[in-house]
C-alpha cells in the first residue's frame, strides 16, 4: 500500500507565534513612549516656580504662580491669586530698594555737611597747620600730633596744647555727634612704671584728652569713648624720625549717626 504524499502548496512565512510576539513588543514600546511623554518638564510651570523663589514669594499666603489643574471650590480669591499682581508689579521690593537708596544719600549729605562745618571752623580758628581733618565712613577725623599735646613718653597734656583742645571743645559744643578719641604711638618700645608698653601709653593719652574736654566744657560723658591702638595702626612706615612723629598722634573721630555702634559690632 502506497503512502499518501503530502502536497506542499509552496506558501512560506513567519510562524504564527511571531505575530503575537510582535504585537506585544509594539504595545510595550507604546507604553514606554507614553511614560516618557508624561515625564517631560513643563517649562512654563518650571519658569514660574523659579521666578517665585527669586522673588521670595514661597509662603502659603502668597498666590501660586503655577495654575492649578483642579482648584478646589472653597479656595478664596486671595489664595488663588486672582486679585494679586505681585509678579507683574513687585512694588514691595522696589520700595525697599528705594528706601535703602534714600538712606545712603541722606548719610552722604550728612557727612558732607559735617565735613564742611569742621573745615570752616578750623580755617576760621587758624588751626589748619595744627589739626588736620579728613572724612571716613565713620565720620570726620581730627588728627592732633603728639608734639602739640604731650611730651615724649608722657600722657599729661601740655599747657601749650590746652588752647587747641579748648578750640576743639568749642567745635564739639556746636555738634550733637558722639566722639571717639583714639591714641596711637610709633613702634619703638616703651617700658616704665606708668606705661609698661605702648598699649598703656596710647590708651592713657586718649583718656587724658577726653577728661580735659569734659572737665573744661561740661560735656555729657556718654558722648565720648576711647581706644588705645599702640603702634598697630601707623599712617606711615616707622623707618625715620619724621615718620615716627607722624605716627605718634591722637585722633578724634566725630562719629556719624550710628557709626560707633557699627564699630563696636565689627
Amino acid at each position: 500500500m502506497k503512502r499518501r504524499r503530502i502536497r506542499n502548496n509552496g506558501q512560506s512565512g513567519a510562524p504564527k507565534w511571531m505575530v503575537t510576539y510582535s504585537d506585544m513588543v509594539t504595545l510595550i514600546l507604546v507604553f514606554f513612549i507614553l511614560l516618557f511623554s508624561v515625564s517631560q518638564i513643563d517649562m512654563v510651570k518650571f519658569d514660574a516656580i523659579s521666578e517665585s523663589f527669586r522673588n521670595r514669594m514661597i509662603f502659603d499666603f502668597y498666590p501660586s504662580p503655577v495654575p492649578m489643574d483642579n482648584p478646589t471650590e472653597h479656595t478664596s480669591a486671595e489664595e488663588s491669586g486672582k486679585n494679586s499682581n505681585e509678579f507683574e508689579n513687585p512694588t514691595q521690593l522696589e520700595n525697599i530698594n528705594d528706601r535703602d537708596d534714600r538712606t545712603d544719600e541722606e548719610e552722604q549729605d550728612s557727612l558732607d555737611e559735617l565735613m564742611e562745618q569742621v573745615e570752616e571752623y578750623l580755617h576760621n580758628q587758624n588751626l589748619n597747620d595744627v589739626i588736620s581733618a579728613s572724612r571716613t565712613d565713620r565720620g570726620v577725623v581730627l588728627v592732633l600730633q603728639e608734639s602739640i599735646l604731650f611730651d615724649t613718653g608722657e600722657a599729661e597734656i601740655l599747657d601749650s596744647g590746652k588752647p587747641f583742645l579748648d578750640k576743639v571743645g568749642t567745635l564739639l559744643m556746636n555738634l550733637p555727634n558722639d566722639v571717639k578719641v583714639e591714641g596711637h604711638t610709633d613702634d619703638r618700645p616703651i617700658s616704665s612704671y606708668k606705661f609698661p608698653s605702648n598699649w598703656e601709653l596710647s590708651g592713657a593719652r586718649a583718656s587724658s584728652v577726653i577728661r580735659y574736654l569734659i572737665d573744661e566744657n561740661d560735656f555729657d560723658a556718654s558722648r565720648f569713648s576711647s581706644a588705645g591702638y599702640g603702634d598697630t595702626r601707623p599712617v606711615v612706615p616707622n623707618d625715620s624720625e619724621e615718620n615716627w612723629s607722624q605716627n605718634r598722634r591722637v585722633e578724634m573721630v566725630i562719629l556719624e549717626n550710628d557709626a560707633e555702634n557699627d564699630d563696636n559690632d565689627s
